[in-house]
């Protein structure tokens, strides 16, 4: 087994996408002028690792800078993708969010920045960050780093302040331009940008609208006056349903004058946008007003029910919230986007921020952030009950949909005085998301704060407890998780909390079957079931137990009682409608059949553990079932040949740097390496040297849904020795196999 499990050379690691992919979000209107900026801007990416927009609010940097990066695709063959640094407000979190954004699962309880480093080594891409001008100084660390230690990657970000790191290029936006004072001739190539953007959008409010030769001059007026800021433009031509252009000149000339001291000349680029933004405010009703205050509290993107909720009360009531909402997207305040859930909305930043300053001078900004908690803990605690049912995958997909929200409501609960049992619970709450869905790193952030705040035994800190136990046993560490799988165990003891004392003995038996105890195990799992039939539990945990029960006996030896705990838990899962415990189990059964010598019926469970898996973005699950896929592989009847031990070298390339984005092959366990060790030694015994080495690096360089179609077998396409020329030869490849938001 000697280099199994170190790094391969030249490797690059595990990817999420197809070669000049990327995570881009369409343009919802159209891009208007720029073309001089997004030349010089295509030149700067050329050239420069580290390029940031900068310019004042409002005029158009994170539109250019994706405008550009679509158009740099190409030159990319690892991808454009974007992160939203705006909805970060935590440094320590900036890592994470690029993780999120490159759809990038990692199990370990590594650094960000550590396993960014690894996972991008070899890759060419362009990583925008956009809105960084809150945490400056995060960004050019993480900035810093990373260009230091990847050659391949180029930053492109925007902020309204330079990052100032090293090797930064600037490209500052002006805004658009707004054409020759009145009375001149126009100049060549047609309207000014700034005017076509008003036209462009006044179209959107009043199909009728064209700049025609007798409102050309007071168009060209009005821009003037916005000073050809983009944001200014298009609130500006949001109001042409309620009056001409000329009264929103004139109208915009005396606020102008109240700022300037009467001078119509003097129109300082900052109070031009404030000007139009403070203006739009006052052209809105009570109603609207209140809303477009109320709305601030949401980071990132929101529904109508969301918004209802939240934003209830005092003068505004839940029924009446839709209508001056779609009001504040008729004037261009709030965004409206679609989504697989329907239509969702977000406020752009700067108007969010204006937004803010009107909610904290109404003194009800800590009632609504109180309320915008209240929603997004309910959307943990329904998520909680729907994902042991038929509606898991989209619990896990609405759950992302609200992860900037639920990140903005726990960092309330962690610096309101008060609030942190609540943190408790909310962090202990989304256990099914930290884990089903890949972000154990972040959830071991947010619980280990939460934890270190509040140290009264309450059942939402027994919670956070075992949920931190259970994470902890995942990313094998055994050191943190049986302390706290302790504290839980007697916190509850000494309360009588009967629920917190049957997760905490089934979360001590995992850390007893990963740490190679499997009868210590089965003893655990027994008492944690026991408990879960006296308090009437039954959910995804509970089934987990019986599968990890059944894998306790199939360590042992024991084939008949694990498939017995096996059987009942497949019944459940396929009466309850769950998929994700489910993997787990078929990947039981096949591991089962495979040692009873059922070698057909073991391999369509193990694909099928392995499709489930897949969808979830489930690490671990993914790679047990393709190690147990490349062992049954050795036998016969499996692809390609009977016995094709190529092939099964391949998988176990491929499993290998999978099980380095988790942390510890195996997750430290003997138990569990078993099936590796089997097919590597049957392996070694059919190949030559160079052929066991040479198809286990050509699976390492399978990318993860690569790896995932091969397994499936579909094949798939490496760098390694050409089709037909050996064991390792690569078949074409078929459809990817399903992967969730991919």
């Amino acid at each position: 087994m000697a280099g199994d499990w170190t790094a391969q050379p030249g490797e690059p690691p595990a990817w999420p996408r197809e070669p000049g992919s990327g995570r881009l979000p369409a343009e919802v209107t159209g891009f208007v002028g720029r073309q001089r900026e997004l030349a010089e801007l295509a030149g700067l990416l050329a050239g420069a690792r580290l390029v940031t927009v900068t310019g004042p609010g409002g005029v158009g940097k994170s539109r250019l800078a994706l405008r550009a990066a679509a158009r740099a695709t190409g030159a990319f063959p690892d991808g454009t993708w974007l992160v939203e640094v705006a909805p970060v407000q935590d440094p320590l979190l900036l890592g994470h969010a690029v993780l999120e954004a490159l759809r990038l699962t990692d199990g370990t309880a590594r650094p960000p920045l550590d396993v960014l480093t690894e996972r991008l080594s070899g890759r060419r891409l362009l990583l925008v960050l956009d809105g960084c001008e809150h945490l400056v100084q995060a960004c050019a660390d993480l900035a810093d780093a990373l260009l230091r230690a990847l050659p391949g990657l180029r930053v492109l970000t925007t902020s309204r302040a330079a990052l100032r790191a090293s090797g930064e290029h600037l490209l500052t936006l002006a805004p658009l331009p707004v054409g020759p004072p009145p009375g001149s001739p126009p100049g060549p190539g047609g309207l000014p940008d700034a005017v076509r953007l008003f036209a462009e959008r006044a179209r959107a409010v009043l199909p009728s609208f064209a700049v025609t030769e007798a409102n050309a001059e007071a168009v060209s007026m009005l821009c003037r006056r916005l000073d050809g800021i983009p944001l200014a433009v298009e609130l500006a031509a949001g109001r042409l349903r309620a009056l001409s252009v000329e009264q929103i000149t004139a109208r915009l000339d005396d606020r102008f004058r109240l700022l300037t001291g009467g001078s119509r000349t003097a129109l300082p680029r900052h109070r031009a946008l404030r000007t139009t933004v403070g203006w739009s405010h006052e052209l809105c009703t009570a109603q609207e007003r209140l809303l477009w205050a109320r709305l601030s509290v949401f980071a990132g993107s929101f529904d109508l029910e969301a918004a209802e909720y939240v934003c209830a009360g005092d003068g505004l009531e839940a029924e009446d919230v839709l209508d001056p909402l779609d009001e504040l997207v008729g004037k261009s305040v709030v965004l409206r986007e679609d989504s697989a859930f329907g239509v969702r909305f977000r406020l752009l930043d700067t108007l969010r921020e204006y937004g803010g300053q009107w909610l904290r001078a109404t003194g009800e900004e800590q009632r609504l952030l109180r309320r915008h908690r209240d929603w997004y803990l309910g959307v943990a605690t329904w998520g909680e009950v729907e994902w042991f049912g038929p509606r898991q995958a989209e619990t896990a997909e609405r759950t992302e949909l609200a992860h900037t929200n639920l990140r903005a409501a726990l960092e309330f609960c962690l610096a309101e005085p008060g609030e942190e049992q609540i943190a408790l619970l909310l962090a202990g709450t989304l256990w099914f998301y930290w884990i089903g869905c890949g972000h154990l790193g972040e959830g071991r952030h947010w619980l280990d704060r939460a934890l270190a705040l509040d140290r009264e035994p309450t059942e939402a800190r027994a919670k956070a407890l075992w949920v931190t136990g259970y994470m902890a046993t995942l990313q094998g560490d055994l050191e943190t998780a049986r302390p706290a799988l302790e504290e839980c165990r007697r916190q509850a003891l000494d309360t009588g909390d009967d629920r917190a004392l049957a997760y905490a003995v089934h979360r001590q038996g995992c850390a007893a079957l990963i740490g190679d105890e499997p009868d210590r195990a089965a003893e655990l799992f027994e008492e944690a079931l026991w408990h879960y039939r006296t308090i009437g539990e039954l959910n995804s945990n509970v089934v987990m137990a019986m599968f990890e029960l059944g894998l306790a006996y199939l360590f042992q030896g024991d084939l008949e009682s694990g498939e017995l705990w096996f059987g009942q838990a497949r019944e459940l899962c396929e009466e309850h409608g769950e998929q994700w415990a489910y993997a787990y189990v078929l990947y039981a059964m096949a591991y089962s059949h495979w040692l009873d010598g059922a070698v057909r019926p073991a391999r369509a469970l193990a694909r099928e553990s392995l499709r489930l898996n897949h969808l979830f973005h489930d690490p671990l699950g993914t790679v047990l079932a393709i190690d147990l896929l490349a062992l049954l592989a050795t036998e016969p009847g499996g692809p390609g040949a009977p016995g094709d031990l190529g092939e099964a070298r391949v998988l176990q390339g491929a499993a290998h740097r999978i099980w380095r984005t988790i942390g510890m092959p195996f997750l430290g366990s003997r138990s569990f390496f078993g099936p590796h060790q089997e097919c590597a030694e049957r392996a070694r015994a059919g190949l030559t040297a160079r052929e066991y080495e040479d198809c286990y690096e050509a699976g390492a360089r399978l990318d993860l849904d690569a790896a995932v179609s091969r397994a499936l077998g579909g094949g798939g396409s490496t760098d390694g020795p050409e089709p037909g020329s050996g064991p390792c030869s690569v078949p074409p490849a078929p459809a990817p196999a399903p992967a969730r938001n991919s």
